[in-house]
């Protein structure tokens, strides 16, 4: 163990040289072997997190992969590496589920030496997404040297293939494939040629497997002697032949030896646009191989794989150290952060798929020269009252030779402008002339061929001053028990600007060592500590600057402050506890602080827990009285004591225990609820004082009336009692007192109470006294109180007996009531109550009230026209006959015209117990009208529209009663006269009337209507037309017929007069129209022919046929009965055009014609070939056809229908793009 190669540092493993891939970390797995048997394996080394895999590359170097991580490596001579171990431990080779293992364990007893190979994994990467890997095997020149320890060597493997981390964690290798379903995360790229390449890998894998599963055919994997013999499930296969492993694992070396050969063929990247301090990089992809070119048969196309490149830097010449600047897959990346005029040499290496190609071939270039780099602020070299010496160092020239320094200063104005004071190539200036004292600021900049560097931080530097004066004796802030805070001032004349530092020096009192320095600074203060109580030190202050030190200050004395002493001793009870005071006692404190004690403070609480304390006593003496105390009560008693240094702290708490009296005078006894008439029940409550004892019992006393001796009537522990036998309304005494271990206590105050009194008697029958119709007083006498004076009377008042209701509560002994009803029978009855209760009803009273006047009428009520007719019998008509007067309505005539006249009707109001006479009917203006003891009445010569306000009145033998409410009637205005009728307009079927000087159609405001009645065929008039218009169309009527009307007018006032009667005749109706007639040419002449009409109502119908040459006019041609016509000698270049119309010949009357059919149009012929004559010859025929034009309804009609399908498309688009 002693050849061991030592574990490498942390720094080594994370080196440049160390390539950086991207991957996703794989899950934690022990190492497995992917295949079986055979005379090569392919090993996948897992490192788990949190371990270290340590290998040793071709070129020497070693190389550290920090797990979690997934190693591809190759065995080439088909043997199981023999795995070598750290001290302590032992491998075991088992199997398990025919998977043999290798476990790694800790020995029983290990005793380690002075090295062990273990040690802690390197720190991670400086991108946490970047994992360590080695490269794979493939990549190296020489495969072989990777295993050429494994197989028997002894010191090779131990540097490469040994676990550097705890060995708990166990490695294990399979022969057989157990990756699990995640196990293939290590081999997952991102990149779609990747993932295919691994699949290709298991799939020729598991092939072989399949193949020699057997663990006994030739050229398998030879097992060390302490292995476990082969799986049976692998000895159920064929075993393979040497020669198909081998060119199976053939075919592998050879893609990636494809692969590595295209990653070292890189090219050496390009570099543009160098500046001082950067530069830009770019390459190209590295090309294909021949071999790639051309894949095997029965291999797909690969697809091009995705490349990670590395670029690395190197500033200490070709062959120094490269670093690492960039990882990614773009073919180009930015240099950042150079020196300017450097020489640097830059190179390319790609990766893919766990391979890594050599670097490219370095370029080499050299950055540009710059500005120097800012410079370091001036400082002071030395300097005087009036000069400066400052010095400054180069900074970096970055390339180009530093010519002069640019040094600036503020004149000492303590602004932010600066003006130059020096420029040159010098170090160092000299300032003269410069005030004493005095700050100044400074700034640098260095200049060369390529600019100026920008100016230094801003540094104060001040001028040198003289030695300051003595300052004054120091001050006492505040003084402390082991401290003393002390102050001074600034030595006077000293400026502002100067840096002065001071030195306070101390002395102790009788301690022969001098003064000493206790504090060296700038502050003007100072906190001397560690002193000793009650001490007087002497101090003084020194100030000092550049120049040197002053002279020291005046000495003062200043003494530190006393301690506080400790608490008193011996706190006890002086003699016996009274139950309203003791006296207190106690010794002075052991330690008084240094200082005497001033005086002795005693506190008393009377809570056991201490929560509250109360000063009893404050004053030199070591003993107090406490009085005014609470007997029966525990008490706490403290003493501390004072002194110069302060309080000290409080001695234990005394417990002290005052004896109990007798309890003190209770509250009189209050009663319960209200007395009875013949007990009383008592409650009181406890004393206020209990004496420091608790209450045992109590003592009741009775006083009966007027006894001055009282007698004990209840002794017991109970609050309350109830005491009997009493007389009722009487009044006695209760006094109370309390009794507890010590005795019984004072009596309470007396307590009066009087007993519950009876109901009063009842009352006399109480005296009525009529003041007038309608007003009464009630008077009464007080009955016997029974012990309790009456408090209220309750007076009863009703029209009936047994329905009185209560009209008075109080204690009056009279009432008077108003608002009675004259002659009325009233019955009347008075109770009295008092504490007790309510007493009886005294009898019942009957008394009447005198007569009246009549009441005020208070319904009155307008006639109706119907009932203003002539009565057939009586006019004192009982109401039970109105409905035979409206059935004789009809056959009455009209006696009273609503536009003179007025009918009344009203309810009889009460009499008051004399009989109403007659009524007075007050028309305002007018006289008066009296009308007997009637409720109907017609008010007659009145104007018409005329409005009248109308009282009535009613009078018996003792007066006139009040009139009633004013009402206001109006008449109506007399009825319109009929109007003219005549006719405007007439037809064979219609008769349009008009009447009036309005216009045709109604107005709103139209209060005059009409009614238009015509006779029948039995003389009898109908009704046609109703309403306001002045104008009405008699429709359906029959022609050539004389019609009879007659018409009246009416409004608010009524209907008025028939008119006249009008006569008028519907005019006879003309012939309907023809069609168009039909024309055919026969040779030189044309024939017409139309429609034949029945005869009207005996009357015959001949025919009109009119022609139209040319663009002259229609022409009449024929005028007959016939139904056709033949006109000749037709010319053949004119164009003829057609109508006609019927006519009816009346017996007595002139001729009636109808209207003219539509025109018909006759073109001339044309000569033309046969086909044009034929086409000629049907135009002709469609020519000859009727035209038929639209009618104006038709033409509405039409219109409609269009605007209709608008309103409805426009109504769909809406609902599809607008609402959807």
């Amino acid at each position: 163990m002693a050849d061991h190669t030592s574990p490498l540092e942390s720094g080594q493993l994370l080196s440049p040289d160390i390539p950086m891939l991207t991957s996703p970390p794989p899950p934690p797995h022990p190492p497995n072997i992917v295949n079986g048997d055979g005379p090569q394996q392919v090993i996948l080394v897992q490192v788990n997190p949190g371990e270290a895999f340590t290998i040793q590359r071709d070129d020497g170097q070693f190389q550290c992969i920090t797990g979690p991580a997934q190693v591809p490596m190759m065995s080439p001579n088909g043997s199981v590496p023999q795995i070598y171990v750290p001290p302590g431990y032992v491998q075991q080779i088992i199997e398990e589920n025919g998977v043999r293992r290798v476990l790694v364990l800790p020995q029983t007893e290990f005793h380690p030496g002075g090295h062990s190979p273990l040690h802690h994994p390197p720190p991670p990467p400086p991108h946490a997404h970047l994992q360590a890997f080695i490269p794979h095997p493939h990549i190296m020149h020489h495969p072989a040297h990777l295993y050429s320890g494994m197989a028997g060597g002894t010191g090779d493997m131990n540097a490469q293939y040994i676990s550097q981390y705890h060995p708990a964690h166990t490695t294990i290798y399979s022969e057989q494939d157990t990756h699990q379903p995640h196990g293939r995360a290590a081999f997952a790229h991102r990149d779609e040629r990747a993932s295919k390449t691994y699949e290709r890998l298991q799939k020729k894998l598991k092939e072989r497997q399949g193949v020699g599963g057997g663990g006994g055919g030739g050229g398998g994997l030879a097992l060390s002697k302490d292995s476990p013999p082969p799986s049976p499930q692998k000895s159920r296969g064929t075993p393979p032949t040497g020669g198909d492993l081998q060119n199976g694992l053939g075919e592998l070396d050879e893609e990636a030896k494809a692969l590595q050969e295209r990653l070292n063929s890189i090219c050496k990247p390009v570099v543009t646009d160098i500046q001082a301090r950067g530069a830009s990089l770019s390459w190209l992809a590295p090309l294909r191989t021949e071999s790639d070119k051309e894949p095997k048969e029965g291999e797909e196309i690969p697809s091009e794989p995705s490349f990670t490149y590395e670029v690395s830097v190197s500033y200490n010449g070709k062959d120094g150290k490269y670093k690492t600047t960039y990882s990614g897959v773009e073919l180009s990346a930015t240099l950042q952060d150079l020196r300017p005029a450097t020489d640097y040499h830059v190179r390319v290496h790609v990766m893919c798929n766990c391979l890594q190609g050599v670097p490219s071939e370095p370029v080499s270039f050299t950055t540009l020269s710059c500005k120097p780099d800012t410079p370091s602020p001036p400082r002071k070299a030395s300097g005087t009252k009036s000069s400066l010496v400052l010095q400054w160092k180069a900074p970096c020239d970055n390339g180009s030779k530093i010519q002069n320094y640019i040094l600036q200063w503020d004149e000492g104005k303590g602004t932010s402008v600066f003006e130059q004071c020096y420029y040159g190539p010098q170090k160092q200036y000299r300032l003269t002339k410069l005030l004493p004292a005095s700050r100044y600021s400074f700034r640098l900049a260095a200049k060369n061929d390529m600019g100026v560097s920008e100016f230094s931080e801003a540094v104060p530097i001040m001028t040198s001053c003289s030695v300051p004066a003595a300052p004054q004796n120091p001050e006492l802030v505040q003084p402390g028990v082991t401290w003393l805070c002390l102050r001074w001032h600034r030595p006077a004349g000293s400026p502002k600007e100067d840096d002065i530092s001071y030195v306070l020096e101390m002395e102790e009192e009788g301690s022969g060592y001098g003064f000493q320095a206790s504090y060296d600074g700038d502050e003007l203060s100072h906190t001397v500590r560690n002193l000793h109580r009650s001490t007087t030190y002497r101090f003084r202050v020194i100030a000092y600057n550049a120049e040197g030190k002053s002279n020291p200050s005046p000495v003062s004395e200043f003494t530190t402050a006393p301690d506080r002493p400790t608490c008193p001793c011996r706190l006890s009870v002086k003699g016996k506890p009274h139950p309203t005071s003791f006296r207190l006692t106690w010794d002075p404190p052991k330690d008084n602080g240094g200082s005497d004690v001033t005086k002795y403070v005693a506190e008393l609480s009377d809570d056991l827990s201490g929560s509250s304390w109360n000063q009893v006593y404050s004053g030199l003496a070591m003993e107090c009285l406490c009085d005014g105390l609470s007997p029966g009560c525990s008490y706490q008693a403290r003493v501390h004591c004072i002194s110069a240094g302060g309080e000290s702290p409080m001695t234990e708490a005394l417990q002290v225990q005052t004896p109990p009296v007798p309890p003190g005078p209770c509250l009189p006894p209050r009663v319960v609820g209200k007395p009875k008439a013949r007990e009383v029940q008592l409650r009181w409550a406890p004393p206020l004082v209990d004496g420091g004892s608790v209450v045992s019992s109590y003592s009741v006393e009775m006083f009966a009336p007027q006894a001055e001796e009282g007698r004990e009537v209840y002794q017991g522990s109970e609050l309350d009692c109830t005491l009997g036998s009493l007389l009722p309304g009487r009044t006695y005494g209760f006094r109370l007192r309390a009794a507890n271990k010590a005795g019984f206590g004072p009596f309470s105050e007396r307590s009066d109470v009087t007993t519950g009194p009876g109901a009063p008697e009842a009352c006399r029958p109480p005296h009525v006294n009529c003041k007038s119709p309608t007003c009464a007083v009630i008077s009464w006498e007080a009955p016997h109180c029974n012990g309790a004076a009456v408090s209220e009377y309750r007076l009863e008042w009703g029209a009936a007996e047994g329905s009185m209701q209560i009209c008075y509560t109080g204690a009056a002994l009279s009432h008077e009531l108003r608002g009675l009803l004259p002659a009325t029978s009233y019955f009347c009855r008075v109770q009295a109550l008092n504490a007790a209760g309510v007493g009886p009803f005294s009898d019942a009273v009957l008394c009447q009230t005198p007569c009246s006047v009549p009441a005020a009428v208070s319904s009155v009520h307008a006639l109706r026209e119907s009932e203003m007719r002539v009565e057939s019998r009586v006019t004192e008509r009982v109401e039970d006959e109105e409905e035979e007067e409206e059935e004789d309505e009809e056959a009455s005539p009209l006696l009273y015209s609503p536009s003179t006249c007025l009918g009344l009707r009203w309810e009889a109001p009460c009499s008051h117990g004399a009989e109403i006479m007659s009524y007075l009917i007050d028309l305002g203006e007018r006289q008066p009208i009296l009308t007997g003891p009637v409720t109907k009445y017609i008010i007659q010569n009145l104007q018409p529209d005329t409005t009248y306000r109308i009282r009535i009145q009613a009078l018996n033998s003792l007066g006139a009663g009040p009139f009633s409410h004013t009402f206001k009637l109006k008449t109506k205005p007399l009825p319109p006269l009929p109007p003219r009728l005549e006719c405007t307009a007439s037809s064979h079927q219609t008769l349009r009337l008009k009447w009036g000087d309005g216009p045709g159609k109604a107005q709103s405001t139209d209060s005059l209507q009409y009614h238009l009645q015509m006779e029948d065929k039995i003389g009898r008039f109908i009704s046609l037309y109703k309403g306001p218009c002045h104008t009405h169309k008699v429709q359906r009527l029959n022609e050539s017929t004389s019609y009879t009307f007659r018409i009246q007018a009416f409004n608010e006032a009524g209907e008025g007069p028939f008119s006249t009667v009008y006569t008028f005749t519907t005019p006879r109706s003309p012939p309907a129209p023809l069609k168009a007639p039909r024309v055919e040419r026969v040779d030189e002449s044309c024939e017409v022919n139309w429609e034949t009409l029945p005869p009207m109502k005996g009357d015959p119908v001949i025919y009109c046929l009119q022609c139209m040459q040319g663009n002259s006019e229609f022409k009449q041609i024929y005028k007959g009965s016939a139904t056709s016509f033949q006109l000749p000698s037709l010319s053949l270049s004119t164009e003829y055009r057609f109508r006609v119309c019927a006519i009816r010949q009346c017996q007595d009357a002139p001729e009636i014609v109808g209207p003219y059919s539509s025109t018909v149009i006759l073109l001339p012929p044309r000569v033309d070939t046969p086909g044009a004559s034929s086409a000629t010859g049907s135009k002709a025929t469609e020519a000859q056809k009727p035209k038929r034009s639209l009618t104006d309804e038709q033409f509405s009609f039409l219109i409609i229908a269009l605007l209709a399908v608008t309103s409805i498309l426009i109504a769909v688009a809406i609902q599809y793009f607008v609402i959807e």
